[in-house]
């Protein structure tokens, strides 16, 4: 069976008013991304296909792994617009508490994700089926054609989804998973035709040596 390959981005910025300021990479992100690479040419994996959202954070991360041509991209693969859902949830209003303490700030995503699956979230300008719906259908497009390897560069909104989907989770699953992903982590799904199993999920062997454990973040 063939392999999808979904790998989170690198370490973005933290803490920047908009969702603009975070779509960069920081310098331990191009670090990571870098060794991430380094590990799959090391384990002899050679993707037929590359394949990113739209953000720059993805794109960033694919070239930083020492993949520099263009990748196909997919905007099903973007993250869902978080401080957009902010601002619906808060009026407009968003504590400032929420964008600059961390331990605040994935507190209220949970809070706000629970909500927006609920129907909340009123005035967004994506629905959470929408979102699903979208992430579904860059599944079905980065398994479309007769490849053996497809390395996608995502993030972890999107990744969550893909794995509580091809496990038929309940939807509120896909947040507890989304809140694990850690940056540069390898998911791994085998496919053939229309099936689409999870075979590994969330894995840094990158970071398994004593050298890079310090290098791990989740953000």
């Amino acid at each position: 069976m063939a392999e999808l390959l979904v790998i989170r981005h690198a370490q973005a910025s933290f803490g920047a008013e908009d969702a603009g300021g975070y779509d960069k990479l920081s310098d331990l992100g191009h670090q990571q991304a870098e060794i991430a690479g380094r590990a799959l040419r090391a384990s002899g994996w050679v993707p037929d296909r590359l394949i990113t959202g739209t953000l720059a954070r993805q794109q960033q991360t694919l070239h930083s792994m020492g993949f520099c041509a263009a990748p196909e991209t997919h905007p099903g693969w973007n993250e869902y617009d978080f401080h957009d859902l902010l601002h619906a949830r808060f009026g407009g209003a968003v504590p400032d508490a929420v964008l600059g303490d961390r331990k605040t700030h994935f507190r209220t995503l949970r809070e706000t994700l629970l909500d927006w699956q609920a129907g909340g979230c009123r005035g967004a300008r994506e629905t959470w089926e929408n979102f699903t719906a979208r992430v579904e259908a860059a599944r079905v497009s980065a398994t479309a054609e007769p490849v053996e390897r497809v390395l996608v560069v995502s993030s972890g909104g999107a990744i969550g989804q893909l794995v509580a989907a091809s496990l038929d989770a309940p939807a509120k699953q896909m947040i507890a998973l989304n809140l694990q992903v850690k940056n540069t982590s390898m998911s791994r799904f085998i496919f053939s035709g229309t099936r689409f199993f999870l075979h590994e999920f969330n894995a840094t062997p990158h970071f398994a040596p004593p050298e890079a454990a310090d290098l791990l973040t989740y953000s």
